[in-house]
């Protein structure tokens, strides 16, 4: 469909589709301030090969914020890959909401719930990034949840929701993903997206999270109006040829509030050279 024609459509039916997308902007607000959220992250500790102790005393490896958290929560124990959990003796501690003693622990590995200890209100999830593995923690008072203000968006602007012609890979194919930690990862493509925007035709690889397509991606706003390391967009994953792609939706990626996050960047193929003014502004100093 032409983009004049579609920008036309949707102008005929603006107050709902701009009550869509305001309704998809507050949910994604209502995400962030959880008492888990992105924004409760309060620290990242990569494990050492062996013993790790955890809790808000001086010397722990695995340093907790202060507050309900125990001074002695436990041990992490690092081998071969594998992260077990020993609680300390009397410490409140849950495992995936039970009291445990032990447990061999998940890690997010594939996209996957990790397993949750909990030491009073503080969580400890187990992250894998290439070569290295991590204890996430999240606390509900973390300074970023304490003081964040609010989201700040481009108007909506219906010339900006584009339909695209959407290629698989087949099979799919391997993308090695640049990240702030300044390492790679290897993730599966099953396809990318071509569009025409302000009168050009792009390309953006795509990978999958939570059954949709993601794109990372990096526009001539980046570092001025919006967040400078790039932005994210999902996508319903098509079953035929046709691919939506709503910029007004595009948002911010969790380390543009805080340090703690592990965030991809844009592929080189995934840098646009246009200004897309849609979507999620900078936030604060970002």
């Amino acid at each position: 469909m032409a983009p004049l024609l579609l920008a036309l459509l949707f102008a005929a039916g603006a107050p709902s589709y701009q009550a869509s997308v305001e309704e998809w902007r507050a949910h994604r607000e209502q995400e962030l301030r959880k008492p888990d959220g992105w924004l409760s992250l309060a620290g990242l500790i990569w494990l050492k090969e062996g013993t790790n102790s955890a809790g808000t005393a001086p010397n722990s490896d695995v340093a907790l914020p202060s507050g309900d958290a125990p001074a002695h929560a436990g041990v992490f124990t690092l081998h071969n890959r594998r992260v077990t959990f020993q609680a300390a003796p009397g410490a409140p501690v849950l495992i995936n909401g039970k009291p445990a003693a032990t447990a061999v622990l998940k890690s997010d590995l594939g996209d996957q719930a990790p397993d949750a200890v909990k030491a009073g209100q503080v969580l400890m999830l187990v992250i894998e990034r290439g070569d290295r593995i991590g204890i996430r923690v999240k606390d509900p008072n973390a300074e970023a949840r304490r003081n964040f203000h609010g989201l700040r968006w481009y108007p909506v602007r219906p010339e900006y929701r584009v339909e695209g012609t959407y290629h698989r890979h087949n099979p799919p194919k391997t993308l090695r993903i640049p990240t702030v930690l300044g390492t790679s990862v290897d993730e599966p493509s099953p396809g990318y997206a071509e569009f025409r925007l302000q009168g050009q035709t792009f390309r953006l690889d795509a990978t999958i999270d939570e059954g949709s397509l993601f794109f990372v991606f990096h526009d001539r706003t980046a570092g001025k109006t919006t967040y400078g390391a790039g932005r994210f967009l999902k996508a319903p994953l098509p079953t035929g040829d046709t691919v939506v792609l709503d910029f007004n939706e595009a948002y911010n990626p969790p380390c543009a509030f805080t340090p703690y996050a592990t965030c991809p960047l844009p592929t080189p193929s995934s840098r646009l050279p246009i200004a897309v003014e849609a979507g999620e502004l900078r936030y604060g100093d970002h």
